[in-house]
């Protein structure tokens, strides 16, 4: 009961982390800069993994696609692949989830779908490790960027995205550890023994009822002329 419990809870959490990593792929702000007036805020920059944009006071963007794929920075070209990976592991880790949990019907017995859901486990892992990878080379380019006192381009901080994605991916690297523990649950689950005693026959049993009731005959009284 405690290992379907932990599963639940397991499938739960890496269902939640793989939610948050789809959301942040097409999410807006990556990075973001602001330049502000002397009343409100004059511009906003903002980028993420597709495009580039600009918003106003009024709230107007404007925005700019990235032209060429090839073109492209090879930190940007190695986020898109993580960050799809990461959605794409995560869905066919959700499958092998459903399988492999005991809670469902399908998946054969126990010992396999242990091995099932340890498997899904390994899966979510795999793709919290690449969201939280895509993240943080992301993030790291632009606080590298900010520091650096030669760049003098436009500087950004770091956007929303990316603190959804570090959520999402500890949380499927969290349910996918739970996930692989349960095998050792199943595992190191006592067995029942049974012992075989053997066929009882009709005259041992009968034996056993004739010894089971006690003898109530009265006993015997002899006189004195007996022992003569």
């Amino acid at each position: 009961m405690a290992s379907t419990s932990a599963e639940i809870i397991a499938f739960l959490l890496t269902i939640s982390g793989w939610v948050l990593v789809s959301s942040t792929l097409p999410t807006d702000y990556w990075k973001v800069s602001t330049i502000d007036g002397t009343v409100i805020t004059t511009a906003t920059f903002w980028a993420n993994l597709w495009k580039t944009c600009v918003t106003d006071s009024t709230g107007v963007s404007n925005c700019k696609d990235f032209p060429s794929m090839l073109a492209l920075d090879g930190y940007i070209q190695a986020c898109r692949g993580l960050m799809i990976s990461a959605v794409c592991l995560g869905f066919f880790g959700a499958v092998f989830g459903l399988v492999g949990m005991k809670c469902t019907k399908v998946g054969g017995s126990d010992q396999t779908k242990a091995k099932i859901a340890c498997l899904a486990g390994l899966i979510f892992i795999l793709s919290g490790l690449c969201s939280m990878t895509s993240c943080s080379l992301y993030a790291n380019r632009i606080t590298s960027e900010f520091f650096d006192p030669s760049f003098v381009a436009q500087k950004y901080e770091l956007g929303a995205a990316l603190f959804i994605g570090w959520a999402g991916a500890s949380l499927c690297i969290i349910g996918g550890s739970i996930f692989c523990f349960s095998i050792t649950e199943t595992s190191n689950s006592p067995r029942r023994g049974y012992a075989y005693n053997g066929a009882t026959s009709v005259m041992s049993s009968r034996t056993k009822v004739h010894n089971s009731i006690p003898d109530k005959t009265p006993p015997k009284h002899f006189d004195k002329n007996a022992y003569v």
